[in-house]
């Protein structure tokens, strides 16, 4: 059998380590980097190295570790399809002798525990904005995995868990149902009177591909035939400005996903295209990033190898991907925002990491907000951080009209022990260039898990409203006294009125 590149990589490294810290270290630099960047051994506490992080590491290297099974209580066809994805390899691609050094060094390194979060104890009440809770129905649980405002009929779109998409006038305060897939749905768009709606498949981790669009056309309906892989986002754009517009799926997947291009045959089928394969995508915009007259696209992988890649559109919808900010997979990315913060004509960077729904749930002291500037030739760099727990959803708009880029921020996962607030925060921006930022939270941010966000002039009063839509489901501990609070309150929504008054 052919030898690979990363076996004679890892001989040379291993060749010259004098000892068995220098080889540990050589190691996991090694076999950590082979598909994302090594994350810091600070980042993770021992117990969760130790029970969470290596077994995983050691299957996906064919090193089964003694009671670790990633495929237990799957069903048969689960088995099947994570087996066809190739990540769990039948033989070992590391030496026996050689995991064992690598896991000592991992747990001799990493620390007992985690700093707790750097974060501004100060809660100043949020006056800019009241709170409006709204209990849509009956339900105990608030299943929400799709939320849009739309500005020209100023209805709030709502898709559910189970497949029911709805609108809301929130000036009515009336509730209208629009139709039931019976699958959840993540997406839903009207783009030149074509109505398109994407539906996950599996919810939960899955390597089954089930996911599909439902298009409804002058009154018909059908079903793309692509089935795809857990997405949870479709841009609808006609990239190459042909008068067609494409479809860019986000497939979120689990152990694999893609980013995808949709693009319509003459026989109104549909040709799919790869962009980018990988798991995680979760979002993408088009933008015309190197002003070259074509449009771009800009997309956030949320899983593995965390990235933003600006894919640059060198031909007709062919395009260049180029990995242009790179995360730790750990850090759980959730989202990202366009907009020239500083002013200066090109496109900066925003984005939230706090996706703390898997393996290794502890409060990590490294999510939160990070601003990221354009230096004009698409090279970004951070210039702010703000650490916020469990951070999943930013938004940034000037929200007060003072000529300056203000954040909400959404945390799915917050501290709810000590913070339980901090699952909203509005950060007010008091100096633009100076980074200076007032944070404002408000009593009834938890009166629901929040997951999805959302802002526009919902009360119709000429100015940005917030809106939090709620998924009250147990992804990691919340204390008794708040879970049940959510089970008495009802809370599907939560309507933030910007109560902004110009100057005089």
């Amino acid at each position: 059998m052919a030898r690979t590149p990363l076996y004679f990589l890892v001989l040379f490294v291993l060749s010259c380590s004098s000892n068995k810290e220098e080889k540990g270290q050589a190691l996991f630099n090694t076999y950590c980097t082979s598909c994302h960047i090594a994350p810091s051994l600070n980042s993770l506490p021992k117990n969760l190295w130790d029970a969470k992080v290596l077994p995983e590491m050691g299957a996906r290297l064919g090193m089964g570790e003694p009671g670790y099974d990633p495929m237990k209580g799957l069903s048969f066809m689960e088995q099947e399809a994570m087996l066809k994805t190739g990540v769990y390899p039948p033989t070992p691609l590391i030496k026996r002798e050689d995991w064992g050094i690598l896991k000592k060094y991992v747990l001799d390194m990493a620390p007992d525990s985690l700093p707790r979060n750097a974060q501004n104890n100060e809660e100043n009440e949020l006056i800019q904005f009241s709170a409006n809770p709204i209990s849509l129905d009956t339900l105990t649980s608030s299943l929400y995995t799709y939320l849009k405002f739309d500005p020209k009929d100023r209805l709030i779109y709502l898709g559910d868990f189970s497949g029911r998409l709805s609108t809301y006038d929130y000036l009515k305060d009336s509730l209208i149902a629009k139709v039931r897939l019976g699958i959840a749905i993540t997406d839903y768009k009207v783009q030149n009177g074509v109505e398109y709606v994407t539906t996950v498949g599996y919810l939960d981790p899955s390597s089954i591909p089930s996911g599909k669009i439902f298009i409804r056309e002058n009154n018909v309906g059908t079903v793309i035939p692509e089935i795809l892989h857990r997405p949870v986002h479709t841009l609808i754009h006609d990239l190459n400005k042909d008068g067609v517009d494409e479809l860019v799926v986000s497939e979120f997947g689990d152990l694999t996903g893609a980013l995808s291009l949709l693009k319509r045959k003459a026989d109104t089928g549909f040709e799919k295209v790869i962009l980018l394969d990988q798991p995680g995508s979760i979002r993408v915009l088009a933008e015309d990033m190197n002003n070259d007259g074509k449009e771009d696209l800009v997309a956030l992988t949320a899983q593995g190898d965390e990235t933003i890649t600006i894919l640059y559109q060198e031909a007709d919808l062919n395009f260049r991907p180029e990995k242009v900010i790179r995360f730790s997979p750990i850090y759980g990315s959730s989202w990202f925002e366009l907009v020239d913060y500083d002013g200066d004509g090109d496109k900066d960077i925003v984005t939230v990491n706090g996706d703390n729904a898997d393996k290794t749930y502890v409060q990590k002291p490294y999510h939160g907000m990070r601003i990221y500037l354009n230096n004009g030739n698409n090279e970004f760099e951070q210039v702010y951080f703000y650490p916020l727990n469990g951070a999943t959803r930013v938004i940034a708009k000037d929200f007060d009209k003072d000529g300056d880029i203000d954040f909400a921020l959404l945390s799915t996962f917050p501290d709810y022990t000590n913070h339980p607030n901090y699952s909203f925060v509005y950060l007010e921006n008091k100096e633009a260039k100076n980074y200076k930022f007032i944070p404002f939270t408000f009593s009834d941010s938890k009166a629901g898990r929040w997951f999805l966000m959302d802002s526009g002039d919902v009360d119709n009063d000429g100015d940005e409203d917030i809106i939090l839509s709620a998924f009250s489901y147990s992804f990691t501990p919340a204390p008794e006294a708040i879970s049940e609070f959510w089970k008495e309150k009802k809370v599907d929504l939560l309507v933030l009125e910007n109560k902004f008054i110009g100057k005089q």
